[in-house]
């Protein structure tokens, strides 16, 4: 594959139409690869993946010309009015590394995380995704042919579960895996929800669980044996880290997109997605765009079944930070700002809708733009049923 950018047609693109497979694990020698093939030993640490990320808005903001579009940074998604005032351009980027072993369903997350973008503004439907795909330079010839088909099936069947299309693929050769999108919707003049219109008096909401990053490397620990040698010992059964696991997988795939459109039925005041930054890191976003001064207080943590107990006892700092609202997750919830009479209903809705509750995580209140976790912040322990 060449180094230079690709256009691939759309033509090619068609998703057919066939079972969703069903991929608790990726067995690499049923591909004709090595037993010790791992698509997550292809990110060096210090070159991303999940943590604290640089923020280029503190930059950028300065240079934006006077014409600059409605929202655009430090928002989820960048909105431009179109000529002749018939509506608004609503656009995102959003990009990866491989988190977890299995291709395809990689493929998924990564076309999850990109739409988050659109659906924290209350924008359920998307017109195009064009995939945006860094391929290893490192990687054989075989382990490219198996490994970049089944990343964009992932990546096609979510994008067919969203209702989009995909118009293209731009690829280029990378020091590491990485695997994104850019997300495109036309919208009426109301079609979107600004994210600075929260008043004293909401309610917080979280529509996915946290603990996404613990599950996985919990996971981790229990089959490599290099990883092992570098945790303590799991104060959790290896069943229960293989739940944990199949629940993390299970909602990093799954769309927001009810959780999109419940916020205009239950007139949302503002919205984001969690992600790199934690559930902290994003309501502190969020706190910051603010129309008002207000204090966002976060009381309740829904959690991944047993990662409450782990964090708890395994004694390591990076665990610890789930439990202070800390730890990175991908392609998380959304965390709405919502009016407190119309939260119960939301809550209702979307389990019945979605098949998956929503939580009432905190509150807000006249304050300075902060976002404080309580001390003794309940613990929600959360089963797939």
């Amino acid at each position: 594959m060449s180094s230079a950018t690709n256009v691939q047609s759309s033509a090619n693109l068609e998703l057919h139409d066939e079972e969703d497979p069903l991929r608790p694990y990726f067995d690499p020698t049923d591909h004709g690869l090595d037993n010790s093939f791992r698509l997550t030993h292809f990110v060096e640490l210090e070159a991303g993946g999940l943590g604290t990320l640089w923020q280029p808005e503190t930059v950028v903001q300065d240079e934006l010309p006077s014409a600059a579009p409605k929202l655009g940074i430090p928002h989820d998604c960048s909105v431009i009015p179109l000529r002749r005032g018939f509506g608004w351009l609503v656009q995102t980027t959003g990009l990866c590394y491989p988190i977890i072993d299995d291709p395809y369903v990689m493929g998924k997350i990564a076309c999850t995380k990109v739409l988050n973008n659109l659906y924290a503004m209350g924008v359920s439907e998307c017109e195009n995704l064009t995939i945006l795909l860094g391929v290893r330079s490192g990687w054989t010839e075989q382990e490219r042919d198996v490994v970049l088909p089944l990343m964009v099936r992932g990546y096609k069947r979510c994008v067919a579960e969203a209702g989009a299309r995909i118009t293209g693929i731009r690829s280029i050769v990378n020091p590491w895996c990485i695997l994104g999108g850019v997300a495109t919707s036309v919208c009426q003049q109301d079609g979107f929800i600004e994210q600075g219109n929260a008043i004293a008096g909401d309610v917080l909401l979280l529509t996915k669980p946290l603990g996404t990053q613990l599950a996985l490397d919990a996971y981790q620990s229990i089959w490599d044996a290099e990883s092992r040698s570098k945790r303590i010992k799991l104060t959790i059964t290896e069943e229960q880290v293989k739940q944990a696991h199949r629940q993390a997988i299970n909602s990093m795939s799954r769309l927001n997109s009810v959780a999109a459109r419940l916020m205009f039925k239950h007139n949302a005041h503002g919205a984001t997605h969690i992600g790199e930054l934690g559930l902290v890191g994003h309501a502190q976003h969020l706190a910051n765009m603010q129309k008002q001064e207000l204090t966002f207080y976060i009381y309740n943590l829904p959690l991944i079944g047993h990662m409450a107990a782990l964090a708890k006892d395994n004694g390591e700092a990076n665990d610890r930070q789930l439990l202070e609202g800390l730890a990175p997750e991908l392609s998380g919830g959304l965390l709405i700002c919502l009016p407190r009479k119309q939260a119960a209903a939301f809550c209702t809705e979307i389990k019945e809708l979605d098949g998956h509750p929503a939580w009432i995580i905190g509150m807000v209140t006249k304050g300075n733009r902060t976002v404080r976790l309580v001390k003794r912040a309940q613990h929600i322990d959360v089963k797939d049923d």
